[in-house]
């Protein structure tokens, strides 16, 4: 997709779309995301939601099995759904890097 393109989609978003879209550019840019962390030594240094052991990579991966945010919810009652939010942006930005740890922790 071109700029141009890129500019005729941005145009017609709402509000609320272009202020996570401006969102999600600045955290790849910077490479920092808002209730992110990686943590050499904790979890192998992938990324988790901050303040936990909760690897982005494993969220994602349930929700493959068909779970949903709430039963996501339901099972790790320490998180919330600006916590999910967050875990999802990151997998979306980062697609390679959770599907690498994904098929690590599978063959563990």
């Amino acid at each position: 997709m071109t700029l141009d393109e890129l500019r005729t989609h941005l145009l017609a978003l709402t509000p609320e779309e272009k202020a996570e879209a401006v969102q999600l550019l600045v955290h790849s840019l910077g490479d920092v995301w808002f209730g992110i962390e990686k943590t050499p030594g904790v979890v192998g240094g992938d990324a988790c939601i901050t303040g936990t052991r909760i690897p982005v990579w494993d969220l994602v991966q349930y929700r493959r099995m068909g779970a949903s945010d709430a039963k996501i919810l339901e099972a790790y009652p320490q998180l919330t759904a600006i916590d999910l939010s967050y875990a999802w942006q990151y997998a979306e930005a980062h697609v390679e890097e959770i599907e690498l740890a994904i098929q690590q922790n599978e063959a563990a």
